[in-house]
């Protein structure tokens, strides 16, 4: 078997899509090694997810009169020490500027509770319900793509997944669903790069 490949993953809050990688790790369904969360978010839960795993864990806030641009900077140094073959942005909600990105070409891979080119940026699945509700789509759905500059939520498309809304869903309902969505297809994606890229 190869070496584990080494993964980042930033988050910012309950952190149940670094528990699926978490548990994946732990079951051998990934070939991959967990080396680093980092959350910039003092009371993400993810952080005492991370810890219950033996995972390095640490929050990264931006200083006081830290500009955007210094914040990612410091941030690349802290995950390049690292050396991961990915970097996992699992529910991280901050835009990621190319102070960060150039440090990590074609290695940045995100979540996303929508389909390409629907609702980027935050409330995706509230905007979903509401958009079915009012009668404009059939159905929603998740993607996992590539980060290569600051555009929210449309670099490459690595997975995607549809995710079927029915009439008596609430907001719960379609969030959970969706939610198992996501932690089926970023595992089924993470397989599939760590296979062709650590072969």
């Amino acid at each position: 078997m190869k070496k584990p490949a080494k993964l980042v993953v930033l988050i910012s809050g309950n952190g149940s899509n670094l528990q699926a990688i978490i548990d994946a790790c732990a079951n051998k369904q990934l070939n991959a090694e967990i080396v680093g969360v980092i959350a910039n978010k003092e009371n993400a839960y993810g952080l005492e997810r991370a810890r219950k795993a033996d995972i390095p864990a640490l929050v990264k806030l931006p200083l006081a009169q830290q500009e955007r641009h210094e914040y990612d900077a410091d941030l690349a140094k802290t995950v390049a020490a690292y050396q991961p073959d990915w970097i996992v942005l699992a529910g991280w909600m901050r835009i990621l500027s190319l102070a960060f990105l150039k440090h990590f070409p074609h290695k940045v891979i995100n979540l996303h509770p929508a389909l390409p080119g629907m609702f980027p940026g935050t409330k995706a699945i509230e905007r979903a319900l509401a958009d079915f509700q009012a009668g404009k789509i059939k159905h929603t759905g998740v993607m996992v793509h590539l980060v290569p500059d600051e555009d929210i939520d449309c670099g490459p498309i690595l997975n995607q997944v549809n995710v079927p809304i029915y009439l008596e869903d609430t907001l719960p309902t379609l969030a959970e669903r969706v939610h198992q969505a996501e932690h089926q297809l970023l595992i089924d994606t993470l397989c599939q790069l760590i296979t062709k890229n650590h072969a």
